[in-house]
């Protein structure tokens, strides 16, 4: 991979005003401590002379990609590829600047993709379970909401004039996309169904409602803002949360399946986005996908699965078939490179969290390699010239790489040590793998099945297991887990935080995770060229 040593002298369309415009940020966001602090760090690490602007920002989250899951991962796609495995290098590996993010939440050592992400998409920490607010928030209180909103960047860069974009391979009102445009009290708020009814009474919205009005409600917060039209790219899956639970509204035609639709107010609120964005695609498929014309596309909403989109490794069964992550990633940037002013995309690799959750190695792995491809599709088709590329995870899960394996030991193999053709046998006599989990629902020999979340269906195996005759490296092998849990967990250590581009040398060093937003808002002074687009 290659870096081309950037000038952006001239770059940025937007012309600096000698004036200022009104401040975009909420005066209790300027005045937060974890705001002020991660401004301060970022301050810190300007270089004297030299210094260069984004144009255009791509952040990326693995979620659940943590330490363990990177190097597994490495090793695997060199495998793969013929390789003894260790020697290789993923996409990432060759980016110039690399730091540490600190993932706790306000109120928890081990934190949730809400608060994590609230905080690299705001620049202030937050509580578990809460999205776009401060901790002044009480999870689940609708009332507590409204004063403790926090501006994100990509609504900094939808101010600024800038064409904006979220793709995620979990469902788009999930935590972590979610955080990029929602406000709530609570992560779980998906659509009005999964709301009490109090807090529909309260008027708040659920985040489907949300990002389809994503315009409307910035517009109202900032009336005097005149260059804000809207997400322009929407891709992921959780068309349920979109859809009235009425089987007339399905997009798969299968009787069998029930209604697709979750929503019980009964609107389609995909259709409130086509009028919205008349001239707009909106898709639900591989073939439509297809048929994007990405230099005419104005808005695309992309919603590919009921739920998730599926596992990498299983995405081959999905009915009407889905983009990979890459083909999203790349479709996505020829959109949003149409704009003269930049862009802002923020790209998740959601599923990544969901098969270490369900204790699958293979599958988390998978997905980790295809986030690699997406990123470096990325880098060959940004102008890196002008473009900060930032990625990172939100936290890390309960995995590890353990016993002596020789070099070059199949990753997802029993532990074979130097000197010997024999898997190496534990204090109780039965081997065991190199990969494995401190905690979930335990080792499963499912042979050649696709979908980790088959395990949700079967009871709780935790503890030791004889694995002298089974295929550890089927893909439906789950690794063995120590301690019984209903799914296995996050981890609270610190995760990597790659950079490349310009600012890039903003993340070096241990961070707070709230100095992400610092770093990519100093380096494409987000917030800069919002306060000049109102008065």
């Amino acid at each position: 991979m290659q870096f081309r040593k950037t000038c952006l002298a001239g770059a940025i369309a937007l012309v600096m005003s000698p004036f200022a415009g009104a401040e975009v940020v909420p005066e209790h966001q300027l005045n937060n401590a974890w705001w002020l602090a991660g401004k301060q760090s970022v301050d810190s690490k300007v270089p004297s002379r030299g210094r260069k602007f984004a144009k255009n920002v791509i952040l990326f989250v693995g979620d659940g990609m943590g330490v363990t899951t990177v190097t597994a991962a490495r090793i695997l796609e060199g495998q793969l590829n013929g390789m003894l495995g260790e020697e290789n290098e993923l996409s990432v590996d060759a980016f110039p600047y690399t730091g540490l993010s600190k993932t706790y939440n306000v109120d928890a050592q081990t934190p949730d993709s809400a608060g994590t992400m609230t905080a690299m998409m705001s620049g202030v920490k937050t509580d578990v379970g809460v999205i776009g607010v401060d901790e002044d928030i009480v999870r689940g209180d609708c009332s507590t909401v409204t004063g403790n909103e926090l501006v994100t960047g990509l609504e900094l860069a939808e101010i600024a004039g800038k064409a904006t974009g979220v793709v995620s391979t979990a469902r788009i009102t999930h935590a972590t996309p979610a955080a990029t445009y929602a406000k709530s009290a609570d992560r779980n708020w998906e659509d009005n169904s999964d709301m009490p009814q109090e807090a529909v009474d309260a008027g708040c919205s659920d985040i489907a409602d949300q990002l389809i009005n994503f315009e409307q409600n910035l517009q109202a917060r900032y009336p005097s803002a005149n260059k804000i039209n809207g997400l322009e790219v929407v891709m992921g899956g959780g068309r349920r949360h979109f859809l009235p639970k009425d089987e007339a509204f399905n997009v798969e035609k299968d009787p069998a399946s029930g209604a697709e639709g979750d929503r019980t107010d009964g609107r389609d609120l995909t259709a409130e986005w086509q009028a919205t964005y008349p001239d707009g695609a909106l898709v639900f498929d591989q073939s439509g996908f297809n048929a994007l014309d990405t230099e005419a596309t104005s808005h695309v909403l992309a919603l590919f699965n009921e739920s998730h989109m599926q596992y990498e490794q299983d995405r081959h069964n999905d009915i009407l078939g889905e983009p990979s992550l890459t083909e999203m990633t790349e479709a996505s940037i020829e959109i949003l490179d149409n704009d003269p002013n930049g862009y802002f995309l923020v790209v998740e690799s959601g599923r990544i969290d969901h098969s270490h959750h369900a204790g699958n190695a293979q599958g988390a792995l998978n997905d980790t390699i295809e986030f690699a491809k997406a990123i470096q599709a990325a880098v060959e088709t940004a102008n890196m010239e002008e473009t900060l590329i930032v990625v990172t995870a939100d936290h890390g899960h309960v995995f590890t790489i353990a016993g002596y394996p020789k070099r070059g030991n199949p990753i997802l193999g029993k532990v074979v040590p130097v000197g010997s053709d024999e898997p190496a046998l534990a204090a109780d006599d039965l081997p065991y793998t190199t990969l494995g989990y401190t905690n979930g629902r335990g080792m499963r020999d499912l042979g050649g099945e696709t979908d980790p979340d088959t395990t949700y269906g079967i009871e709780i195996a935790a503890g030791r297991t004889d694995l002298s005759l089974v295929d550890t490296e089927a893909t439906g092998y789950h690794q063995e887990a120590l301690v019984p849990t209903s799914s296995e967990t996050h981890s609270g250590e610190d995760v990597v935080i790659y950079g490349a581009g310009p600012g890039a040398y903003a993340i070096g060093g241990t961070n707070e995770q709230n100095v992400i937003f610092h770093a990519i808002n100093q380096a494409a002074r987000l917030q800069k060229f919002a306060n000049l687009r109102v008065d």
